[in-house]
Order: C-alpha cells, then structure tokens, then sequence
C-alpha cells in the first residue's frame, strides 16, 4: 500500500502535488493500492471544502486512489494505541504547563542550548493540570533507517526527547496518527518531502514501541526552490498549482515538470501514464532542484503540440476543429492557454473594440481596407481561395502598398499587429473571413 496524505488546511502546494505523483507512479508500478488520507486532525486549522479540492486536483492529474480516509474518523482507534503504550510503560502522562515549558524554552535559549525536555519534569504540575498529554519515552538509543534517495540516516538518542502523542484533548498529534494509520493501513512506502525527515525517526520508533515489525520503504524528496535558490513558500505563486493552473498551464505539462525536474528520465516530454514505464525513484537526485518556469513553459508548448485540434478547440471555448488548427500556429509565440485565449479571440472579438487604442490615422486606414475587403469578398470563392490571390486582389481594389496595406490587413484578420506569417495563417482564416471582417 502506498498512500498520499495531504492536510485540508490550505491551497495545494506544487511540492505535494510531485509527492501524490511519485506515489502514485509506484503503485502502479507495484501493482499496490494506493490510499488517499486526508490528515484532518489539526481541526483549529482545516479549512472548509479544502479536502474538495484536493480531490478535484488529484482526479485533474490523472491520479485516482483506491481508498479515501479520513485521519479523525480513526481517533478512537488512536487513543486504544495510547493506553496501550502506557500500559506498556512506553508511555506517560505529563501534566506540565504550557508556561512552564516555556519558561524552559526561554532558559535554554539564554544559554545557547538546544531544548531538552527532562522525563522528571512530568508529574510537577499533577495537582493543578487536570489536563495532561500523553508523551511517548525518548528511546536513549540511535535510530537509523536507509533511505531510497539520501541513503542511510540516522538520529543520535538524544536527539529524540519524550514527545506529545495526545494532546490536552486527546486528540492524536501528526506524528502518532500518521504512525498509527500506516501501521492500520499495511502501508509499506512512503514518499514524501525532505521536511518530513526529522519526523520519520519518531514514526519509526512509535511502530517499534507498538511491535510492529513490516520494513516500510522510504524515500524523501529534495524541496524545490525558486528563482532565487530559496525554499518555495506560498510567497511564490509559481508554488501553488491552482495558479499555474489558471495562468494556463497544463496538468500534463505540470505532471511531466515535477517527473522531470531534479531525475534522470529517457525522455523529455512524455505524460504521467508514460512514465510509469520507466519511472525510477532511485534516479531522483539528493540535491534540491530549482524550480524553472520557463522550462515548464516550454513542456506546456510540446504538450500543447501534441494534442489534437479538436481538444485544443474545446479548451479555448470554441467548437470548431478549425481554431485548434489556428492555435497550434501561435504556439511560436504563446506557451499557455491564458496566452493562445488571447490571441485567437483578438481574431474574433469587434475590432472597433481593439481600435480605441490606434491613432486616428491608421483607424481609417483600417476601415477603408474594411470595406473594400467585404466588397471584394462577394465575387470570391472564399472556400478555395489562396492567400496570394486574396492579397492580390486586395492590393489592386485599394491600391495600398507596403506597410500601409499589410498593416491594416494584419490588424484586420488577427486584431494584433505582430504574429505568424499571414500566409500560414490564411488558410485557416478562410473559411471565417466574413465573420472576422464584419465585426
């Protein structure tokens, strides 16, 4: 069982979407279920619907699970683990105060010293906490596990103080749930980023302390950082997947940019499903990997290449085959679907909309050649009709030349004044010529 386990508490961050990827890839690869769990036990910070959203995302990419969960719904069964443990001696009750904690914090720091919390601290506030949490025993013993992508890792005992498993009101803390559910889950791989790898020690020893005896496989993956070689926060845009969505990215092109990034892989353009051949999580570098925008703009071109007319149409909110022909010759200059929107309705909207911004000069050069080109248009056959005997026709009804005519012409057709060659684009425009030239 393989498992991806987001938190309902915010915007998919596009490190956690490469986490659900690589996941799912291997159950795939394993032929294993893969669990979708909604880690929802932090309740002051989940967000309405969030888990939603999670699901829509992950179903945009390609990624479906086999199981959904939800964390709380497993409560009980955590708090049956806790008592046991105690029972085990594993486990106390600490009944110190938040401010007494504090106090010990801010001690240690005066002293330039790391926190340590003194298992004899636990019973000093007995009388007047009714309220404890429940700690699991420091191990006093180096913890090492083998990691598929950093290699061997390991956590000196005293590294690892007693720590909080229940809180106050005993509700399980991230480290034990997460423990406890792969434990009741069978989950055996875990893929996840490298800020989970302090946690991964604690996890571990909760299974030892639970006797629980399954290898689990680990792999964390190097944070992705941005154009200034910093950590990706929710300060960068290009971090949150719903904005590279709506900026026109596509999941496609999004999946083969975390696949790719950072990997040695056989190809540089190929989709989820693909790469499932040959995906190869060992491959992943140790290294953090900076994230490119502008190579991820040129994925979205190649993905944008390799889809059929009749899609590409459909995505820009026309039904014509035709217009996914037409986009694909603006793939020259646009990289999103944002980008290719504009420029095709720019060819559709009124132009008398686009004018407004012109010089009054060229304004009625355009409507002139407006107007000469309708006229034209009635004794032509627009459906055979070649871009050079079109031009020439029109050279010769308005007898403009040069910059005075291909300029205005070109504002005409496509509502720009810069763009692919008119004669590529002609023989598409062809069949619309009387729709774009009367608006």
């Amino acid at each position: 069982m393989l498992r991806f386990a987001p938190s309902p508490t915010g915007d998919m961050h596009i490190g956690n979407l490469r986490v659900a990827i690589f996941n799912y890839i291997l159950a795939q690869q394993k032929n294993e279920k893969f669990l979708l769990r909604i880690e929802d036990t932090d309740t002051a910070r989940n967000i309405k619907d969030k888990d939603k959203d999670i699901m829509f995302l992950l179903t945009l990419f390609g990624i479906k699970w086999d199981t959904l969960i939800y964390q709380s719904h497993n409560f009980q069964h955590h708090r049956q683990l806790a008592e046991y443990l105690i029972a085990q001696g594993k486990a106390f009750y600490c009944y110190c105060t938040k401010d007494f904690l504090e106090q010990k914090r801010q001690e240690a720091k005066d002293k330039h010293q790391a926190f340590r919390y003194d298992d004899n601290w636990a019973t000093l506030h007995k009388e007047s906490n009714n309220h404890p949490v429940v700690r699991l025993k420091s191990p006093k013993k180096t913890l090492r596990f083998q990691d598929i992508i950093k290699g061997e890792i390991e956590f000196a005992g005293e590294e690892i103080d007693s720590f909080v498993i229940l809180k106050e009101d005993l509700t399980p803390t991230y480290n034990f749930a997460c423990a406890a559910d792969d434990i009741l889950y069978d989950v055996d791989y875990i893929i996840r980023g490298e800020d989970h790898v302090s946690n991964t020690p604690k996890q571990i020893l909760i299974h030892q302390y639970l006797n629980y005896s399954k290898n689990i496989a680990f792999a964390h993956l190097p944070i992705l950082l941005n154009n200034q070689g910093k950590k990706m926060s929710k300060r960068d845009d290009a971090s949150s997947v719903q904005w590279l969505l709506d900026e026109g990215f596509l999941p496609q092109a999004i999946a083969n940019y975390l696949i790719l990034i950072g990997n040695k892989t056989p190809q540089e353009v190929f989709t989820l499903k693909e790469s499932i051949a040959w995906f190869d999580i060992s491959k992943v570098a140790k290294a953090p990997a900076k994230f490119d925008l502008d190579k991820l703009r040129f994925l979205n071109r190649e993905h944008f290449k390799r889809m059929n007319e009749q899609d590409l149409a459909l995505l820009l909110g026309y039904k014509d085959i035709s217009i996914g022909a037409l986009a694909k010759l603006y793939l020259q200059e646009s990289s999103t679907l944002n980008e290719l929107r504009q420029k095709i309705d720019k060819i559709f909207v009124k132009k008398s909309l686009l004018l407004k911004t012109e010089n009054p000069e060229f304004q009625k050069e355009i409507l002139d050649l407006q107007n000469i080109l309708l006229a034209m248009l009635e004794t032509m056959d627009k459906q055979h009709i070649s871009y050079e005997d079109f031009k020439n026709e029109a050279i010769k009804h308005s007898n403009l030349k040069g910059k005075h005519f291909f300029k205005p012409l070109r504002f005409l057709l496509t509502g720009a004044s810069n763009g692919p060659e008119l004669s590529d684009l002609f023989p598409i425009l062809r069949f619309f010529l009387q729709d774009i030239l009367r608006r």
